[in-house]
């Protein structure tokens, strides 16, 4: 049975959200993980929806700051260079354009490098507004992304929605006090407030006072 939700603006992750770079991210993660000596799939279990610093901090709690910092300069360049694989998510595309002139941001912990590069790999057009990791002070699950994404549309957090992939990504929108939509299978494990398999699920239309009304699932 569909969900119908209305809101003042949309949040928009872009890993596993809009654009499917899971490919390039299990190439490059396993490998640091080898590197490491730690097993492939519990750094897999972290690395989605973080920045690259932050999972290596919880990864390796005793590394120096600055080892990790270096280390996510490297796979944040070695990330932006592969591009083999990267495609949108289903629906991405009729998605973003049903949004054209209504509030939206995208709020990833990529910078904007990669995120400029993802975003043409997969041939989404970059929202107008994008918050960046160069733009926050704290990666996913910390709220402050979403939050300044809702501040620069102007929109009060509770009249905004969310679409995220990760377990990181749905709890930074529930601690900015925003609804969520999980998108993927790695969305339903962490209780978004609906989840839909691909954006082929979710329907936009843009109301008269300029809501936007969402029909999912």
């Amino acid at each position: 049975m569909a969900t119908v939700l209305t809101a003042r603006a949309l949040l928009l992750d872009m890993d596993g959200t809009l654009v499917n770079s899971d490919a390039v991210v299990e190439r490059i993660w396993r490998r640091w993980a080898a590197a490491q000596g730690l097993d492939g799939d519990e750094v897999m279990s972290v690395v989605h929806g973080r920045q690259g610093h932050a999972s290596m901090a919880l990864l390796l709690p005793e590394r120096p700051v600055e080892e990790n910092l270096v280390d996510n300069a490297r796979m944040l360049a070695e990330e932006t260079a592969d591009m083999d694989g990267v495609i949108e998510v289903p629906g991405a595309t009729a998605f973003l354009g049903a949004l054209t002139g209504a509030p939206h941001a995208l709020v990833t912990s990529a910078d904007v490098a990669l995120s400029t590069a993802r975003m043409a790999a997969a041939g989404l057009p970059l929202p107008a507004i994008r918050v960046t990791a160069e733009s926050v002070g704290a990666s996913k699950p910390d709220p402050e992304g979403f939050l300044k994404g809702a501040a620069e549309l102007g929109i009060d957090p509770a009249d905004c929605v969310v679409f995220e992939d990760s377990g990181a990504g749905i709890a930074a929108g529930r601690a900015a006090g925003m609804r969520v939509v999980g998108v993927g299978p790695r969305a339903g494990q962490h209780e978004p407030d609906v989840t839909v398999r691909d954006l082929t699920e979710v329907r936009v239309a843009v109301l008269p006072d300029g809501r936007i009304q969402l029909t999912v699932g």
